[in-house]
């Protein structure tokens, strides 16, 4: 029950990371890969308030998403003037900072983690991890008709006309530093709304479940999921949690374990790279532009 119960719920949390990711780099074009920090950011914001100082945990997960939304200001408005390659700097920088702020700080639990978190379950038989597999697919639908509202119409195009030609809307007389940062701190905030279920489901945070790695992993998701589609990351996040997940079932010692489900992760990028490098679920434009260079190498 446990495996099943910890798999659905790293599925519907995977879905909200990769969603909004893609509204980052797939729709915007911004080049960052500190995703997981504001992961980070809204568990412990959360678990701390919560542990602490004994906030409800509802207002204790409110409290979390909006100071992960915050913190994205921090590296949002300095670096989005530039963006580009200065941007994936930054959220580099940015990362690692946090992560080792986490370690040495001796009431995040410092490196060994944080412990005893409080639930959202008052237990969990079957009822109550229903009830939580229900408000995790709800919160993540959500997530997902915010997005396709976001991209969709008149305020879709415009992020659209940023995303190809940033010179050309400018001259239109349209702020597109403004339109990024509130982009990005929306994003950020959908992903410390991920941070805060996740705390609250597993009890229990370490710093390494927010490295350079589940940036690997949240990237992957986007890329062969579909990037520029609503669609696309929801795809991706089941298959990339499932799959690795399904090693689990055989019967095989837990030295294999670790480096089949690596191999898994790069095998799909490669395979994804060389035969659909427009994911599972290409863009209608991606899609047409593959079609008319297939048609061109003929």
């Amino acid at each position: 029950m446990e495996f099943i119960s910890a798999a659905v719920v790293m599925i519907g949390i995977s879905i909200i990371l990769a969603s909004s990711f893609n509204l980052i780099l797939g729709f915007s074009g911004l080049l960052s890969i500190a995703h997981p920090a504001f992961f980070a950011l809204g568990a412990y914001c959360s678990a701390m308030l919560s542990m602490r100082l004994g906030l409800p945990i509802p207002l204790a997960m409110v409290c979390g998403v909006l100071f992960a939304s915050l913190s994205s200001l921090i590296l949002a408005i300095p670096s989005l003037r530039v963006s580009g390659d200065y941007l994936v700097i930054a959220s580099i920088g940015f990362q690692l900072g946090l992560l080792q702020v986490i370690k040495n700080l001796e009431w995040t639990g410092g490196a060994g983690g944080l412990t005893g978190i409080p639930s959202l379950l008052p237990n969990y038989g079957w009822s109550n991890l229903v009830l939580y597999w229900a408000l995790i697919g709800v919160i993540a639908l959500i997530v997902v008709l915010v997005i396709r509202r976001m991209t969709s119409g008149s305020y879709g195009r415009a992020i659209a006309a940023m995303r190809d030609d940033e010179e050309a809307f400018v001259a239109l007389g349209r702020n597109a530093r403004r339109m990024k940062i509130t982009i990005f701190a929306i994003a950020s905030g959908m992903s410390g709304l991920a941070g805060v279920l996740y705390a609250h489901y597993f009890v229990y945070l370490v710093p390494e479940q927010f490295d350079i790695t589940m940036s690997a992993a949240i990237l992957t998701m986007v890329i062969v999921g579909g990037v520029r589609t609503v669609l696309g990351p929801i795809v991706g996040a089941v298959l990339l949690e499932t799959a690795p997940r399904a090693i689990n079932i055989l019967d095989l010692p837990n030295t294999m374990i670790g480096p089949l489900q690596g191999m898994i992760f790069t095998g799909l990028v490669i395979v994804f790279l060389f035969t659909r490098p427009e994911g599972i679920v290409a863009a209608k434009k991606a899609r047409d532009f593959s079609m008319r260079t297939q048609r061109a190498g003929r």
